[in-house]
């Protein structure tokens, strides 16, 4: 490819996917605010405009951030659910899984959570973060229905879960709690989950 001296080849093998992992290590790293298409091309060594074939601002590449956040999130917590199990290991598993992921990937699920809360969540990241919280809804329901915990509604019990977990992953993340000591308790955590703080 002819180029003039200081310009970037406009072609890459996979700019998607370089852009994404380029977008999350600065995420990671360095913040939201510092993402940036145009540092983006320059770090991967693209033109400035190449990005724009995949991404049509910023706003676009957080959404697909998010997007692959959701999708590697759900294959985390399927590969971790087992429907043979009762319900105590099970959803400790599923726990372990998904605190793990949310502390290895800590700047990535704040954004997962602001883009699907945001006014203008596409439809996309709305249906992802929806079918990842179905993954404990699931156990949720089998275990209504097997009788191993309380009726009620699903969807409000998985809310208190999520709660706890989410609040277990965040407080690793911000010094609040040991992060090895914080996953190392999901066993303890579920059990209260389960059974509660009253005297037996």
């Amino acid at each position: 490819m002819l180029r003039t001296p200081g310009s970037r080849p406009y072609h890459h093998g996979d700019l998607r996917a370089a852009l994404l992992d380029g977008a999350e290590r600065t995420l990671r790293e360095k913040g939201v605010a510092s993402l940036s298409l145009r540092e983006l091309a320059r770090d991967i060594g693209v033109s400035h405009a190449a990005p724009g074939r995949h991404f049509k601002d910023k706003q676009a590449l957080l959404d697909a951030l998010a997007l692959d956040g959701y999708e590697r999130l759900t294959q985390t917590l399927d590969g971790a659910d087992d429907p043979t199990l009762p319900i105590q290991p099970r959803l400790t598993a599923l726990a372990r899984a998904y605190v793990a992921f949310a502390t290895d990937n800590a700047a990535l699920v704040e954004l997962m959570f602001a883009r699907r809360h945001s006014p203008d969540a596409s439809e996309q990241v709305v249906g992802l973060a929806h079918r990842a919280s179905q993954s404990f809804e699931r156990v949720i329901v089998d275990a209504q229905e097997r009788g191993e915990i309380i009726a009620g509604d699903p969807a409000r019990l998985t809310l208190a879960v999520g709660a706890a977990l989410h609040g277990t992953a965040a407080f690793a993340t911000q010094d609040t709690a040991d992060p090895k000591a914080a996953l190392g308790g999901i066993e303890d955590l579920v059990h209260l989950l389960l059974h509660g703080l009253q005297p037996r």
